[in-house]
């Protein structure tokens, strides 16, 4: 059995070294783009470089897939993964805004066991196990209950017209911190019709689904982890009762979308 205190003291230390290169509290950073439109910083690569170096410590048997690092197809031949995002929502933290948080899961077999989430700036620290429900800073989370599609509250910046019987609410960079919107019912529903990655999403997922949540992809479709492309195409947490209606709201956009992708 995993030490799971010793597992969150490492993510709570692997959130306080990127405080500590956070342009919000007056640090100055580094930044360049991986590729276009795509920035990273030295907090990305600090955060990365430390949570390898003490998760491989504590579960040496796990394998590795990360955002900033190179992938190593050995994973999958691993039962267990660390699924890591040292800083989900990157343009966030770079602007000195608090929508950005360190993501952490362990995945076993294709599922994820326990995922956390550290977001300093807002003062939360999100945790779940599979099986055993999800909390918010020691408190237990219950998901949306919304039963009707229309007025369903979704972080977004802007709503398709045909869209336009949702509710906009605060959009924080960080996917996670949208996923965990649902899971603390401060949002109903969370959608994207594009291809994402897996450490974007591992354990704000399992804290969505252990809070109560509805998960899939787009189609409507179970997510799995540490494949051999760790891509999926799509996203949908909501609450239970609206998540068909919202299934069947996007399936063509879905399908128009994941082909032009």
């Amino acid at each position: 059995m995993i030490d799971r205190a010793r597992l969150e003291a490492i993510c709570r230390e692997a959130s306080r070294i990127a405080m500590q290169q956070w342009p919000g509290a007056g640090h100055a950073l580094k930044v360049w783009d991986k590729s276009p439109g795509n920035p990273v910083c030295d907090a990305d690569i600090a955060v990365d470089g430390f949570l390898k170096r003490e998760l491989t410590a504590l579960l040496p048997s796990a394998g590795w897939l990360s955002e900033e690092t190179a992938d190593d197809p050995s994973r999958l031949g691993r039962g267990l993964i660390w699924l890591v995002d040292p800083i989900d929502g990157t343009r966030d933290f770079i602007r000195g805004r608090t929508g950005w948080a360190v993501s952490v899961a362990l995945i076993s077999a294709g599922k994820p066991l326990i995922g956390l989430l550290e977001a300093p700036s807002r003062n939360e620290s999100w945790v779940a196990v599979a099986g055993q429900g999800a909390w918010l800073n020691g408190e237990k989370l219950s998901a949306s209950r919304r039963d009707t599609l229309t007025g369903a509250r979704v972080p977004t910046d802007v709503l398709p017209k045909e869209d336009s019987d949702l509710m906009i609410v605060d959009k924080p960079n960080s996917i996670a911190l949208r996923i965990a919107m649902v899971a603390a019912d401060r949002a109903d529903l969370l959608a994207t019709l594009r291809w994402g990655y897996e450490w974007d999403v591992g354990a704000a997922t399992l804290i969505a689904r252990e809070a109560g949540a509805a998960v899939s992809d787009a189609f409507g479709q179970p997510l799995s982890y540490n494949k051999r492309d760790p891509r999926a195409f799509g996203l949908l947490v909501s609450s239970p009762a609206i998540h068909r209606a919202a299934v069947e709201r996007l399936a063509d956009r879905a399908q128009r979308f994941s082909v032009q992708s």
